[in-house]
Parts: structure tokens; sequence; C-alpha cells
């Protein structure tokens, strides 16, 4: 299957669907105070961008977003992919597409946090073929049995 990814606002159904269908995936796997949301609104922030996977139909099927910190520091947040594409390299299109704009902007290093558990043996699975390892709590993230945290250090993009 094939899918395209573009950086698209976040302040729309299909997205704000998506969003909803990570929050209630997230809801069993972990504690609330440790599953780290942000809002379709947040996300529509100035130092996020929202990238948007969709079906060659238009159908929007996977979200995934940069959030850009001070010093070279890019987040990957709200990573999700419809169950019915899993394993079909949506996400992998996704994450490549965030880490394609973090080296663009001349971010350094890229971290990210995900729940910890069996739930999340499929983000682990993307984020460590990717390049990611892991690595202890940051920024205002708390250390804990329920979170797992992972960075990659970024070169800069090299141009053509």
């Amino acid at each position: 299957m094939a899918v395209s990814v573009a950086i698209e606002t976040p302040l729309q159904d299909d997205v704000r669907r998506l969003v909803a269908a990570l929050n209630a995936h997230l809801v069993p796997l972990s504690p609330p105070e440790f599953q780290f949301k942000m809002t379709v609104e947040q996300m529509a922030g100035e130092d996020t961008s929202v990238f948007v996977a969709r079906r060659e139909d238009g159908s929007a099927v996977g979200i995934g977003a940069l959030k850009v910190h001070a010093d070279g520091l890019g987040e990957v947040k709200r990573m999700y992919t419809d169950p019915t594409v899993r394993g079909q390299r949506a996400g992998s299109a996704l994450l490549e597409a965030i880490v394609a704009l973090a080296r663009h902007k001349g971010l350094t290093r890229m971290m990210l946090e995900t729940g910890e558990g069996p739930g999340f043996a499929g983000a682990f699975r993307l984020y460590e073929r990717a390049g990611f390892t892991v690595r202890g709590a940051f920024l205002d993230y708390p250390a804990s049995e329920w979170s797992r945290f992972y960075e990659m250090a970024l070169s800069p993009e090299v141009s053509a």
C-alpha cells in the first residue's frame, strides 16, 4: 500500500479522528499521568509540524509530529497509524519525513517518549530500526516504569 505523507494542519476532522483513536489506544496501556498528550490545538502551534499519511483515496491513516525545542532538539510527538495499515510502512514513512524536516531545520538531535510494555512493541521496533537508541528521561518528563525514552543524533542535511 502506498501512502503519501505531507505537512497539514491538525485542525481537520480526519486528524482529530486519528488523535482520538491514539488517545483511546493509550488508555489501557498506562496511567493517565504518564500519557503525555498534545491536543490538536497544541499541535497547531508554531513550534510543531504535523505530518499526515494518506492512502491514494485521500483517507488519513497516520499522523506524527515534530516539535522543535531550544538547543537544536526536535521531539517526535503523537505518532499513530490506523491498525488497518500497520506493518505496511506508513509509520516508517511518517518518521522518515519527521527526521528529514528536523535535519532541514538544522536540528542536531531528536528525542521521544513512548510508553513501556508489550503494547508498545511495534513502536519500539519502528524507532530502533530508524536508528533511535534508548536513553534516560529528558526535558520535564519524569523517569518511570511507564515510559521509554529514545534519542538520535542528526547529521546536517547535505545539499546536492
